[in-house]
């Protein structure tokens, strides 16, 4: 292709932003709708939809921070294991978290409904970028604790969570970071 075409110039030139770099404002609920709408359109095989979003605002975090540094004194974390944590729902304004909820079926395995989970926190994190919004994938300690996402974010038994995106206006732009050389990482077959 001899045109710039600005889908794969944003993709090849994307970064995220370090969610504690974010600040208000935030999408509110029309903006974040089409980012929402976007992520949605992720592959997902027999249609399942094996995963849903939990939208935090700033006082759902609060509460989450409290919940955070409750679960990690409960558990014996280490004090600055337990602050970083909270640090992550404090500083944040708005998050959405990608709950992973593997459907039943005879067809799909539970590890593709897994994959469209994480395709879908990729395509929400672009989403976000390609409206003008700062935003970063996270995850932590406390989304792998089950009485925090049971109590904290309601999820069923057996839901857990594929990534928490944090979105909002990001105070300045990173230095992009290390990528790997697509040469090492590919292997071509031949015919």
């Amino acid at each position: 292709m001899s045109e710039t075409n600005p889908v794969m110039e944003f993709l090849l030139n994307r970064r995220s932003r370090p969610a504690k770099l974010l600040r208000a404002p935030v999408p509110d609920r029309a903006a974040l709708a089409p980012i929402l709408t976007a992520a949605a359109r992720t592959p997902d095989h027999g249609k399942l939809v094996p995963w849903r979003f939990v939208v935090l605002e700033r006082g759902a975090l609060s509460r989450l921070a409290d919940l955070v540094e409750m679960r990690g004194t409960a558990l014996g974390r280490d004090p600055e294991d337990i602050a970083k944590a909270r640090s992550a729902y404090d500083g944040s304004h708005l998050a959405v978290v990608v709950v992973e909820a593997p459907q039943t079926s005879d067809n799909i395995p539970e590890i593709e409904q897994t994959y469209s989970a994480g395709a879908v926190c990729l395509a929400l994190l672009n989403a976000a970028l390609a409206s003008g919004w700062g935003a970063n994938w996270l995850t932590g300690w406390p989304v792998f604790d089950r009485s925090f996402v049971e109590t904290g974010l309601g999820l069923a038994p057996h839901e857990r969570v594929a990534g928490v995106i944090h979105i909002g206006t990001a105070s300045s732009t990173p230095p992009d970071r290390p990528r790997p050389e697509v040469e090492a990482i590919t292997t071509w077959m031949p015919e």
